[in-house]
């Protein structure tokens, strides 16, 4: 039985991120600020992946995934609240709690929504989020404005095993979709509507299952989040939010995995490794944002995986 090579680097990447990760931690090489950015970093991973099956394989842009980031989180929430358990069963059964609300909500809106396209489905999805935060705002279950506080912190750095499972089974699921038969079809849908049509690729099913997934892992990480600050409040998934999540997906490419975790990692880390600038650190977070949009336009990684993957067969020549 042949084993594929991707299959190996896969579990490879993920079991030296993990030993890496355990052994900063273990070693005490993270100071306290760096190791609270490791949930936080986590999150983005998951929220711009998810997107990036949307925005990125069926080519949709959607400006609403924190609505479903705050639905996630207040679904999970509103769980831990009420049900008195133990922290690993909680902060589990929270975050499935909160990834399925989510999804509800994903085919609820998906379906009328997806059948728009390009400007006009932007515009809607921002709505969507916008309607979500004024029905929580709304709603006294949800304590309004003041949103809810006294949440279990069960996803703080010493529970990051529980998170970084997350974001693995989150990068896998969406990777193994985009490699299967239903990824294809998506990207065909991407590609060219029409012809995905043509040939009888039913595109609104194809579209509704992209759209589901995203919103799915789109709660956990909502749930995620509400456990590792403690505190949510509706103003705190905005519009600006959901542009922060496509930032990072068009900085690490439209369509890569891959560029998503890197643009998460360092967009999320930058702010703290600049906090130390002061009145400096707004004006170089925006230079290096400007020189990763630069990088990426002019294919300089396509260029680098070129020379690498030329020079393996050189010596493999040899």
């Amino acid at each position: 039985m042949k084993v594929d090579k991707k299959i190996i680097v896969r579990v490879l990447a993920i079991v030296l991120s993990y030993a890496l990760i355990t052994f900063l931690l273990r070693m005490g090489l993270l100071n306290r600020q760096y190791t609270a950015l490791l949930i936080p970093i986590g999150v983005n991973i998951m929220l711009a992946v998810s997107l990036n099956l949307v925005t990125g394989f069926l080519g949709e842009l959607s400006l609403g995934h924190a609505g479903f980031m705050s639905i996630g989180a207040y679904a999970g929430a509103l769980f831990s609240l009420h049900v008195e358990m133990p922290a690993l069963p909680s902060i589990l059964l929270a975050m499935v709690i909160g990834g399925v609300t989510a999804a509800v909500f994903g085919f609820l809106i998906g379906v009328p929504v997806l059948r728009l396209r390009g400007d006009y489905l932007a515009i809607v999805t921002l709505a969507f989020g916008e309607i979500i935060k004024s029905v929580l705002n709304a709603l006294s279950f949800t304590n309004g404005a003041r949103g809810l506080s006294k949440i279990p912190l069960n996803a703080n750095y010493e529970h990051y095993t529980i998170v970084f499972i997350a974001v693995v089974i989150t990068v896998l699921v969406i990777a193994n979709v985009v490699d299967s038969r239903h990824g294809r079809a998506v990207c065909s849908v991407r590609d060219n509507y029409i012809a995905a049509e043509s040939v009888g690729i039913h595109v609104s099913r194809f579209k509704i299952l992209a759209f589901v997934i995203g919103a799915f892992f789109a709660g956990v990480a909502g749930a995620i989040y509400a456990h590792n600050v403690g505190i949510i409040k509706p103003t705190t998934f905005d519009y600006n939010q959901s542009i922060e999540i496509l930032v990072i997906v068009v900085l690490g490419g439209m369509g890569s995995i891959k560029g998503s975790i890197i643009a998460a990692i360092i967009l999320t880390a930058l702010p703290e490794v600049l906090r130390g600038a002061d009145d400096m650190r707004m004006l170089l977070y925006s230079i290096a944002l400007i020189a990763m949009i630069l990088i990426n336009q002019s294919g300089f990684k396509e260029k680098l995986l070129e020379r690498f993957h030329s020079g393996k067969k050189q010596k493999a020549g040899e």
